[in-house]
């Protein structure tokens, strides 16, 4: 009996080609760093998340999505999001530390691949509104940022080690945490908004045109301490409501 069903070939190009710029600007990254361009390095590890981000958008806006895609994406992450930072952060001052330095960065590459195995597991059931841990492109912010934050200061060897070990341990814990964070992936692009918003679209740029590496590192340091936070009210506000079913009972 002659098979009608013919596996397709070939692969979708227009999304997978903001996914191959990604992974060229992580790997970008590792080379810059290794040649002691930390600011470009940092810079790089910035452009692959918003390549990242488009990706993905593209690939939904042109009923492109693909197993292939998916796949794809979650390997350039891993070298964009996983090796690249870790690999920055290390050539930047963690291997002045030792053995603590390299295990700091080994703990961060871990826990980012934990993170996109546990993402790519619990994809289908996972709510669409929030994000178990950490995402990988916002760890990778808070690395990246440090470096290039960073190189714009003259710090403390003992504090700018010691911090460097610091923030890359906590970065990799929070991407393999269970504390919650808003996805934005709720957020409608398509549909209308205020004109107010875009006032404040243009405030955002006028802002991040200001001192770039320190706006940025902040905004993604105020959405990691945001986790913890949002954690902690979705918790009192289930005890509350534990609490009134026990009371009505």
């Amino acid at each position: 009996m002659e098979n009608n069903t013919k596996r397709r070939r070939g692969i979708y190009l227009l999304p997978n080609l903001f996914t191959t710029a990604a992974l060229f600007a992580g790997f970008y990254a590792i080379v810059a760093a290794m040649d002691s361009n930390f600011e470009k390095a940092a810079i790089a590890i910035f452009i692959a998340m918003v390549l990242d981000g488009l990706d993905g958008r593209v690939a939904r806006m042109t009923n492109t999505q693909s197993e292939f895609g998916a796949e794809y994406d979650s390997l350039s992450d891993m070298v964009s999001f996983g090796l690249a930072p870790a690999l920055v952060m290390y050539e930047w001052v963690l291997q002045g530390m030792g053995k603590i330095g390299w295990l700091a960065a080994f703990i961060y590459v871990a826990a980012a691949a934990l993170r996109l195995a546990r993402f790519n597991t619990q994809v289908a059931v996972a709510d669409k509104g929030y994000f178990q841990g950490l995402a990988s492109p916002a760890a990778a912010a808070i690395v990246a940022g440090a470096v290039w934050v960073g190189e714009g200061y003259q710090l403390h060897d003992f504090v700018r080690s010691w911090g460097a070990v610091a923030l890359t341990i906590i970065a990799g814990v929070l991407m393999v945490s269970n504390i919650r964070y808003y996805s934005f992936k709720t957020f409608d692009l398509k549909g209308r908004v205020p004109f107010v918003a875009m006032l404040i679209v243009v405030l955002i740029f006028v802002l991040i045109s200001i001192d770039p590496p320190q706006v940025l590192w902040s905004v993604f340091l105020l959405y990691a301490i945001s986790g913890p936070v949002l954690t902690i009210l979705l918790l009192i506000r289930h005890r509350k409501r534990r609490e009134e079913k026990r009371r009505e009972e």
